[in-house]
């Protein structure tokens, strides 16, 4: 998995404008932790998620990703009439039914002679709608497209925190499992992906390697039902231990596909679950922790919209410049895991 004529434009981002802090929902949880005599301050402890961001209420999957596909689209100075692709790359969705990619399409002013569709793989859709843009450009079937996503962790959050209030035979065992909901938050992003043959930003995508270890698709399963709304069910302590050793095995590829070695690589930019994970990831794969750029703390889990904005907002802080070399490192359930490497 190499290209040779894929460049990447500046990030554009959304932050939802509501913050919800760790603190906040144990407030809310205050009779769950009485009754199962839990010490205020886990979450943040368990985590080291200080807040997550949400959307105001009613704000649909589509609406955050197309002002973040504004924003990259405007930075871009691409014109729109060369918009060949738009790929919609959330779990969330407007609906079953149209894809959201066309109500993003909409906001936009796409042109019709734009391919549109959604692709969804848990928190790895952005990287994956990566690859499938850069396929397009290397056939020279585009000039240029946009990758977006907008993540709504709004229900699943309220859903979770109902769910373990109302719930009386919950245990300390029982409820484990669903304390990985509540470090999930809201965001948008959007990149624009051009030919360099075409338009030449100076930033290269250079490729990458994945690896599915599906006999683990059960460690975390999520959907809705009429009666509770969105729940999820995470088997986090396993699905920790199971995913970074498929990563272990990505990074191995990685470094095969590129002739990569960690050292050589100025900035990691992860998909973000909790501390513990980005330690034990670092750890195992031999990487230098202090190259790890971070917006765990104030973010949380943002679905296939972390690693994206992460590396955007490290770019905006002067973490990676001109020159440097940089590797998106992303692990979801299922379990996957995608790593790309990229020359800024």
């Amino acid at each position: 998995m190499q290209f040779s004529n894929v460049c990447l434009h500046d990030f554009g981002y959304v932050l939802p404008p509501v913050t919800l802090t760790s603190d906040d929902i144990e407030v809310r949880l205050a009779p769950l932790y009485e009754r199962l005599k839990l010490p205020h301050g886990r979450l943040e402890l368990m985590s080291g998620i200080q807040s997550r961001r949400l959307w105001n209420k009613g704000t649909r999957p589509s609406e955050g990703a197309a002002q973040a596909g504004n924003v990259a689209l405007e930075r871009a100075g691409v014109d729109r009439a060369d918009v060949g692709c738009l790929i919609f790359t959330s779990v969330s969705r407007d609906m079953m039914e149209p894809a959201t990619a066309a109500f993003v399409h909409r906001s936009l002013e796409l042109p019709g002679s734009c391919h549109i569709f959604d692709l969804s793989n848990a928190c790895l859709g952005f990287l994956n709608g990566m690859i499938m843009l850069a396929n397009m450009i290397e056939l020279g079937q585009v000039k240029s497209g946009v990758i977006v996503a907008g993540e709504t962790a709004e229900d699943l959050v309220e859903s979770t925190m109902r769910h373990m209030l109302e719930e009386q035979s919950l245990t300390r065992k029982s409820v484990k499992p669903l304390f990985a909901s509540l470090t999930i938050g809201s965001g948008a992003v959007a990149i624009v992906m051009s030919d360099k043959r075409v338009c030449d930003t100076g930033h290269s995508l250079i490729g990458g390697s994945c690896r599915a270890n599906t006999a683990y698709n059960h460690l975390c399963q999520g959907g809705q039902n009429s009666e509770q709304g969105t729940l999820m069910s995470t088997d986090s302590e396993e699905l920790l231990r199971q995913g970074i050793e498929t990563a272990a095995d990505c990074w191995h590829g990685f470094q095969q596909e590129l002739g990569w070695s960690g050292e050589g690589i100025d900035r990691f930019f992860c998909h973000q679950v909790g501390k513990a994970h980005a330690q034990a990831l670092f750890k195992r794969l031999e990487l230098d922790p202090r190259k790890n750029f971070e917006t765990l703390p104030v973010l949380g889990n943002v679905g296939s919209v972390s690693a994206p904005v992460t590396m955007g907002l490290g770019i905006e802080q002067g973490q990676l410049v001109a020159g440097q070399k940089a590797a998106l490192l992303g692990i979801g359930s299922g379990i996957n895991s995608l790593m790309l490497g990229i020359e800024w």
